[in-house]
């Protein structure tokens, strides 16, 4: 058996298929293991030096303080290299092929202090899904009784302020005590939410990279902090345009024969990062219509394009600006010419 090189490492929910091979590519090691300590103890006795291998930023940590090189590839990345039927011991054998192409890309591994900060962001979108759930139904079932209000948390607080109100008749009792369990539903979220955003806040306050974020318009704390985390080493991407692909702000393209032909947004990148930037972008271009704008970029393209389209354009805009700035240790500036709103 010659000395294993390169292991490809498929991680499912109780156990890891490990495919192994030498220097040439010859299969050396073949094993399905149970998930646990039980993996790192049998790839210890494997010699570490020259080792790739591709699982979670969790392994990949353990891994590297044993001496491995860790290395994490995109799912989508390794289906090309996948032959024949789908299973573990096929994913590991592609993942071995595809780690050892020069031109394969690589995911960054996130610090525990990444996947923390990623962990704030994931339970607060959560609850924030639930309470626009609680308030979605309070509003239609509200609006079966005949009392209609405002959209947004404004009118949502009007009508829980109706619901509160015992002595208001128009509510049926058993109907009052439905809403009365959401109403109670939505307040807790609510503060659960309020909390989340504290530490958040507070995160962001201790963290200098997310301060210097921050001063780009259309950044705030939740989206600075959310990149922070989500990205992490900024001179991974070659170029703001790249960093804007991984986000998937970037036209679709299906171009042949020296035509490009570009279409909307692919939408194939980090989803969460992409609705952050945009609806930042959307809250820059509700100021820039009331208040004028210093971007003439901005201002032609907001003239001829509808807002959203806008803000899509803006926010890979800002994308760059942000990559920029972190790559080259800069601060953002405003831009010196002031044009008439």
């Amino acid at each position: 058996m010659g000395e294993v090189s390169t292991i490809g490492l498929d991680i499912a929910k109780s156990v890891f298929q490990v495919h192994g091979v030498d220097g040439t590519g010859v299969v050396v090691m073949r094993k399905r293991v149970s998930r646990g300590v039980g993996v790192l103890w049998r790839l210890i006795a494997v010699p570490s030096r020259d080792r790739s291998l591709s699982l979670s930023s969790y392994w990949s940590r353990e891994l590297q303080a044993l001496g491995h090189t860790v290395k994490l590839m995109p799912p989508s990345y390794v289906k090309a290299y996948l032959k024949r039927g789908k299973n573990d011991a096929n994913d590991a054998a592609a993942i071995c092929e595809a780690v050892t192409r020069p031109s394969m890309r690589f995911v960054a591994i996130k610090t525990q202090e990444q996947q923390t900060g990623l962990m704030l962001h994931r339970t607060r979108q959560l609850l924030v899904r639930q309470r626009t759930m609680l308030s979605n139904a309070i509003r239609g079932h509200m609006a079966e009784l005949g009392i209609i209000s405002a959209k947004g948390r404004n009118g949502t607080a009007d009508l829980l302020q109706i619901i509160a109100n015992v002595a208001d008749d128009r509510i049926p009792p058993v109907a009052r005590f439905c809403l009365d369990l959401l109403a109670r539903q939505y307040l807790v979220l609510l503060a659960e939410v309020s909390s989340i955003d504290k530490r958040i806040h507070a995160w962001h306050r201790s963290c200098e990279e997310s301060r210097r974020l921050e001063e780009i318009p259309g950044i705030g704390p939740i989206v600075a902090t959310a990149m922070v985390a989500e990205i992490g080493d900024w001179k991974a991407f070659r170029s703001g345009r790249s960093l804007s692909a991984w986000i998937g702000l970037v036209p679709k393209q299906h171009s042949t024969g020296g035509k490009e032909r570009l279409g909307s947004i692919t939408k194939q990148g980090n989803r969460y990062l992409r609705w952050l930037l945009v609806a930042g972008a959307m809250a820059v271009i509700r100021y820039a219509r009331q208040y004028g704008t210093k971007r003439p970029w901005l201002t032609r393209i907001m003239d001829r394009r509808p807002a959203k389209v806008a803000a899509v354009a803006l926010a890979n805009k800002i994308a760059r600006m942000a990559w920029a700035i972190m790559v080259r240790g800069e601060r953002y500036t405003e831009p010196k010419l002031l044009l008439a709103a």
